[in-house]
């Protein structure tokens, strides 16, 4: 596969990043049948093809398979220029069973993760840490001081935040505590959006874009759903991975969503894509927006996937989308 995917900035750092990042969530998950989701091999095979396309933002977390997924990258790092990659990952579920510090982030907790975590990649530092979520039993300021600490060191270059829900005055809690105390601050935002699930929209998508912080999506393609292979009254196929989801269909088969799918198929017939290049292309156009983080099984899902790179919308495309969820954006092309 050619190269096609290019560079952008991460907010309002100096680091440059793929318009596309690589999330590496399934490998070493097991299925809810013993068997590996993504084994070592396929892993390689993924990384293999995502570096061919150009991509060189490589998403992970400590909890993914365990550690296996931190493993797996750094094996498959070995025979590359480190320099080449910006590797990130993210830190707070538990690791440690029966241990009451054994999650969260507090100091201790954070400081014995961030050595394992260095060690499995085969690496001095990460370009990225985030936190995964936010841990209220952690006050603050010691959270942040710990992650200064972690910068300081030369372990972390940049911190970012990981949430599921919007969570836009603990970001700034943290970021003005920080900026008091002369400490690094969060650079970079990692929650979940998508032309269906735009909860961030508003409030928190303006003060990231207002104080520079990075937006780096997780489920650009709604769980799934933004694929098309769904349609009005069929329910969830059997051999669908949302099939094992408690509440998809609850969630994202509603007429709202379908109306949407529906705006996005039209735009996907006008330039010749999938809907999923759609779904992704428009989050790689949007003015807040950083870099998505794509996943996939298979290699040939990751290339039709990462092809959303060469998708270009006009603006009243984009804006056809932006408006089918009443989106905020669209004067901002």
């Amino acid at each position: 596969m050619d190269e096609i995917i290019d560079t952008v900035r991460m907010g309002q750092t100096g680091l440059q990043v793929s318009e596309i990042a690589f999330g590496t969530w399934r490998f070493g998950r097991e299925t809810s049948e013993g068997n590996l989701e993504t084994s070592r091999e396929q892993a390689h095979e993924l990384l293999d093809a995502y570096e061919a396309a150009g991509g060189r933002f490589i998403d992970t977390a400590d909890v993914y398979g365990g550690g296996v997924s931190e493993e797996w990258i750094g094996e498959w790092l070995e025979d590359r220029d480190r320099e080449d990659f910006v590797i990130a990952s993210k830190i707070y579920w538990p690791t440690r069973e029966d241990d009451p510090n054994g999650n969260g982030l507090s100091r201790k907790h954070m400081r014995r993760q961030i050595d394992l975590m260095l060690d499995r990649l085969g690496t001095d530092y990460l370009d990225v840490l985030y936190i995964h979520r936010w841990d209220d039993d952690t006050p603050a300021r010691e959270l942040m001081r710990t992650l200064d600490g972690f910068v300081q060191d030369g372990k972390v270059n940049y911190l970012g935040a990981s949430t599921f829900l919007p969570n836009t005055w603990k970001i700034a809690e943290a970021n003005e505590l920080a900026e008091r105390y002369g400490w690094a601050k969060f650079s970079v935002t990692q929650p979940r959006y998508n032309l269906v699930d735009r909860e961030i929209e508003g409030e928190y998508m303006e003060f990231c874009r207002k104080r520079g912080l990075g937006i780096c999506p997780w489920s650009p393609l709604g769980q799934g759903f933004l694929t098309g292979k769904y349609e009005r009254g069929e329910g969830t196929p059997e051999n669908s991975t949302a099939s094992d989801s408690e509440g998809w269909e609850d969630r994202y088969l509603t007429e709202e969503n379908f109306q949407t799918l529906d705006v996005v198929r039209e735009v996907a017939d006008e330039v010749g894509a999938s809907e999923a290049q759609v779904a992704v292309a428009y989050q790689i156009a949007h003015p807040a927006l950083t870099a998505p983080i794509i996943g996939a099984r298979t290699v040939d899902q990751l290339e039709e996937n990462l092809k959303a790179a060469s998708v270009d919308l006009s603006d009243e495309q984009f804006e056809r989308l932006e408006e089918a969820g009443d989106g905020p954006f669209a004067d901002m092309v």
